[in-house]
């Protein structure tokens, strides 16, 4: 009798695991991990929360910044990384094929604390000469004399800037690479650089909690960060010679040029007349062949309809959220990536 009631116990437990088992890899294929730029947190947080809703899937996402999606990403240690910076060539050949889908686009302001100051207008060389430490007062002669009607204090400037790994420093350095010659030749372009000048602080999160608090200061930041926390930002002129105020009408203009297939682009200093001059896209990065470590097929299609859904259903959350939503362009391209992701060779989405 024992020996029966010891047999039909060893049965149901062996069940219960198989079926235990059976069930963490149903959780496991329901739910991805993706890790990296802060930029689009707020995006994604309302996209994830409204994709398991109707979906039933689970989206983690952790802001660190560009840098340490990339870097995760490599690890392999999450299903895909964000970032405000397309990989470098360098990068690319480190990984195995990385594509880059883009979601949506931002732009880079100069927010500023300056009390009595409602609006600002910069040139390139003027923000360029700033961040390098060689304009020091608010009321200098130039700046002055582009801002006639407004009355500047006799203040030094404060720079701010990221300490983290960023994608919003890769926009706004590859923006100044491409405005001054010096600035390309002293600090040049990069995720993170080495700042002729300036306190640094992490995330958009950290540097506008910085400008907010110290008078005197001007830092780069997102867009929906600055107006999030109530911070003036300027108007930059942009290479048309228009002051361009940045708004989700300008920064969607900044992309009418040409767009690779591979999205690998910057589209800092627009061509674009109306367009504003520190605008980019941002990409969720996977890698094109999903049969990797123990991943499976299920997880790889999981991950793809997220990516579909995220580049067509999703973009109506953008513009609510202070985001510029994918041109018809780029929403075109970004399919011809998604179709181009495999699972053993095989395309996921026809």
């Amino acid at each position: 009798m024992k020996r029966k009631l010891l047999k039909r116990f060893i049965v149901v437990l062996l069940a219960a695991l198989v079926l235990g088992g059976n069930y963490v890899a149903k959780a496991a294929d329901n739910e991805l991990i993706g890790a990296g730029a802060s930029f689009p947190y707020a995006l994604y947080s309302k996209m994830f929360d409204a994709y398991q809703k109707e979906k039933g899937i689970k989206v983690n996402y952790s802001s660190i910044g560009s840098g340490g999606g990339i870097r995760q990403l490599m690890a392999k240690t999450v299903d895909f990384g964000g970032s405000d910076a397309y990989l470098t060539d360098e990068q690319m050949k480190q990984m195995e094929p990385v594509l880059h889908i883009p979601i949506c686009m931002g732009a880079v302001v100069l927010a500023y604390n300056l009390s009595g100051v409602n609006e600002l207008n910069l040139t390139p060389e003027l923000v360029s000469d700033i961040f390098l430490g060689k304009i020091k007062k608010w009321n200098d002669p130039k700046i002055q004399k582009l801002n006639p009607k407004t009355q500047l204090p006799d203040m030094n400037i404060v720079t701010v800037h990221r300490s983290d790994g960023s994608g919003t420093t890769f926009i706004f350095t590859d923006y100044l690479s491409n405005v001054s010659q010096e600035w390309k030749d002293k600090v040049g372009c990069g995720t993170a650089v080495n700042w002729p000048c300036g306190l640094g602080s992490k995330g958009n999160t950290g540097v506008a909690g910085l400008v907010k608090q110290i008078p005197s200061s001007i830092g780069y930041v997102e867009l929906i960060y600055a107006l999030s926390n109530k911070i003036p930002f300027a108007n930059v002129q942009n290479k048309s010679g228009n002051f361009i105020k940045p708004t989700l009408a300008s920064t969607s203009a900044s992309a009418n040029i040409k767009l690779p297939d591979d999205m690998r682009v910057s589209i800092t200093n627009t061509d674009a007349s109306d367009g504003y001059p520190i605008s980019g896209f941002t990409w969720i990065l996977v890698y094109k062949e999903q049969n990797y470590g123990n991943r499976t097929f299920e997880k790889a299609k999981t991950l793809v309809d997220l990516l579909w859904w995220m580049t067509h259903q999703g973009q109506k959350y953008t513009e609510e959220l202070h985001y510029a939503p994918l041109s018809k362009e780029a929403v075109k391209k970004a399919e011809n990536l998604i179709k181009l992701i495999t699972y053993d060779g095989k395309n996921l989405i026809k």
